[in-house]
């Protein structure tokens, strides 16, 4: 019979597919998933997408428990995070809410929290020659007009066709008729967004593939990150 420590190594060890086709719609109600240990007990995850094993590309929420340590790892293929709660740590300083970064292939750290925090992290899913690293505190940076009325955003990356923002809707906005020729993605911070097939509270991800079509709205005081223009289908 297996123990506790080696049934998690096994479960770790497998090749894990998780959401793992870009081409197909994928949506996750996040507070109805369950946190699942790292194969040290350092951390808790919640898997959204994934392909691979302890090393995968993949996109989690992470939750740092108070006085928690991750080793020191390198960031094969790239890492990029927003805090969504507590302040998150590492030797280049600490990280509250609202911070967005992106540390660059090749990159490492040894990360920690002193209070415990949560933040949603993608693994592996840099482009091979997108090398900067970058620190926005969004509670700090001004907002632009967005996409359609009602809507404003802060730029946080572009490079190549990828763009990310963070999304607001003080009063709400829509619905409006939307495509998305190389798909899009969406983590709900606060508030909730809909379309034709549902809706999506405070910390739901949603995924749209290449080409995708819905009609969206946003309810007032909502806050959304949005990925887009990364799920075309040269994208390994």
């Amino acid at each position: 019979m297996l123990t506790l420590a080696a049934e998690r190594m096994t479960e770790h060890a497998a090749n894990m597919k998780i959401n793992a086709d870009f081409a197909q719609r994928a949506m996750a109600v996040t507070d109805a998933l369950p946190w699942r240990p790292s194969p040290d007990g350092s951390v808790e995850r919640r898997m959204l997408d994934r392909d691979g094993a302890e090393v995968a590309r993949a996109t989690s929420l992470v939750r740092y428990p108070p006085n928690s340590r991750f080793p020191r790892h390198i960031h094969g293929g790239g890492e990029e995070f927003l805090v969504l709660e507590g302040i998150f740590s590492d030797e280049s300083g600490d990280y509250p809410p609202g911070l967005y970064v992106r540390n660059p292939p090749g990159s490492g750290h040894a990360p920690f929290s002193r209070d415990g925090c949560v933040i949603f992290v993608k693994l592996r899913q840099f482009d091979p020659g997108d090398d900067r690293r970058v620190v926005i505190d969004t509670n700090r940076e001004p907002a632009e007009s967005g996409a359609f009325a009602g809507l404003s955003e802060i730029g946080l990356h572009r490079f190549g066709r990828e763009r990310v923002r963070l999304v607001r809707s003080p009063s709400g906005a829509g619905p409006v008729d939307t495509c998305w020729p190389a798909g899009a993605e969406f983590l709900v911070v606060h508030g909730e967004i809909h379309d034709e097939l549902g809706h999506y509270p405070a910390r739901t991800w949603l995924r749209l593939p290449a080409g995708a079509r819905h009609r969206l709205s946003v309810s007032p005081d909502t806050e959304f990150y949005l990925k887009t223009g990364h799920l075309s289908s040269g994208l390994k």
